[in-house]
């Protein structure tokens, strides 16, 4: 194995791109490459170490499936149960078309919708439910309350019918704590970090640990967008520059708040233990393991039918389908991957990417802290240098 092309290609990703970018690596349940370039604050001239933290926004995605796989294995619950059994506010749903007519919705929404985004859900949260909510909670948002407030929406969709990115992984965390009985925080503590000896990586962080965040910067294109959820999914290839913004995260939307879809902070030298664990099919490195092989392989089979893949066109991830919860690679050709078919993982809106590759039991995590990061661009790039790496 030789990384010294993934060397290169991050040191040229640096200031061009991104104040500062670090990745660990492991094959075989060992760490084969770490590294650190750039700065984690620009401004100051302070070099990046790669022991700083990051907020992974959606990569905490692939940790929240994992959570309620745990529970389905258990037999908690079935995919195709409706979620009104476990949250009752979701039960009789309202639909929304084009015309902005409302009328009741024909389908339930199902654990497996949740998991899969097809659930009808959108990610607005300019909504009269989650004002009320922090008016109730005078600002904390617990889980639950922000979870059932979601439920008053109309669907954007009859549920099944259309993939739609959205906060259903949000909702699969509550769904998570009423089977539980626990914080959903305290549930991946308990069930992921605690047994994968995960010391640095966190929902909710004060003092001493918050001051460990890398700076955070914005990408910020001519066009002057600035919603996360719209840049991550887009194809913004527009010149721009980069501004430093605050350190903290829009989708977490209050101090009791434990986000599925945007919660964990960690960096990669940690968060790369659970990655690992799930390359090498549910197995931690340390010997624990997290969840079956049978969940695993379940996780990164492709859901989506040839019609729901139509709505599934972010340009990074072309010869990818989605499973439950994550992109999986479906078509070489299409995706022009070194990489095994079946690789899976996903990435978050600050430029955090984690792979998982269970036929190489070969695993990545990369972060960076740069909203925007052009992943359209760097991704693929990224993926295939490390495979390249390896072989």
């Amino acid at each position: 194995m030789d990384f010294e092309p993934l060397k290169k290609f991050m040191d040229s990703w640096v200031l061009e791109f991104t104040p500062g970018c670090c990745i660990s690596v492991y094959k075989d349940n060992k760490e084969v490459f770490k590294y650190a370039a750039g700065y984690s604050d620009l401004d100051n001239g302070v070099k990046l170490t790669g022991n700083e933290l990051f907020f992974l926004y959606s990569c905490s995605k692939v940790a929240t499936v994992t959570a309620a796989l745990q529970l389905y294995e258990k037999g908690s619950f079935l995919l195709d149960d409706p979620l009104y059994e476990y949250i009752p506010e979701y039960k009789n749903m309202t639909v929304i078309d084009k015309n902005g007519n409302i009328s009741s919705a024909q389908n339930h929404i199902t654990m497996r919708h949740l998991f899969t985004m097809t659930a009808g859900l959108n990610y607005n949260t300019n909504t009269k439910g989650f004002k009320n909510v922090y008016k109730i909670t005078n600002g904390k948002m617990n889980t639950l309350d922000v979870v059932r407030s979601i439920a008053a929406e109309p669907l954007s969709f009859e549920p099944g019918t259309h993939w739609q990115y959205s906060l259903c992984h949000d909702v699969l965390a509550g769904v998570v704590e009423v089977i539980s009985g626990k914080h959903f925080s305290d549930y991946v503590k308990e069930n992921i970090f605690e047994p994968l000896d995960m010391t640095n990586s966190f929902y909710h962080i004060f003092g001493d640990d918050y001051n460990r965040v890398s700076e955070q910067y914005f990408y910020e294109p001519k066009t002057h967008e600035n919603d996360i959820v719209k840049l991550q999914m887009s194809n913004q290839k527009a010149d721009g520059c980069i501004k430093k913004i605050d350190k903290s995260v829009s989708h977490v939307f209050g101090d009791e708040y434990d986000s599925g879809g945007a919660g964990i902070i960690s960096n990669p030298q940690d968060y790369i233990k659970f990655i690992a664990a799930l390359a090498n099919r549910g197995g931690g490195v340390n010997g624990e393991r997290i969840i079956s092989s049978g969940a695993v392989e379940l996780m990164r089979t492709n859901q989506l039918t040839p019609e729901l893949l139509k709505d599934y066109t972010w340009p990074d991830l072309k010869g990818y389908g989605y499973g439950l919860g994550v992109s999986t690679m479906i078509d070489r050709a299409a995706s022009g991957s070194l990489g095994s078919i079946g690789e899976f993982g996903w990435n978050g809106a600050a430029g955090s990417v984690t792979l998982a590759d269970p036929e190489l039991n070969l695993a990545m995590v990369f972060s960076q802290h740069i909203v925007n990061p052009r992943a359209t661009y760097f991704v693929p790039r990224l993926k295939n240098i490390l495979y390249s790496c390896i072989r």
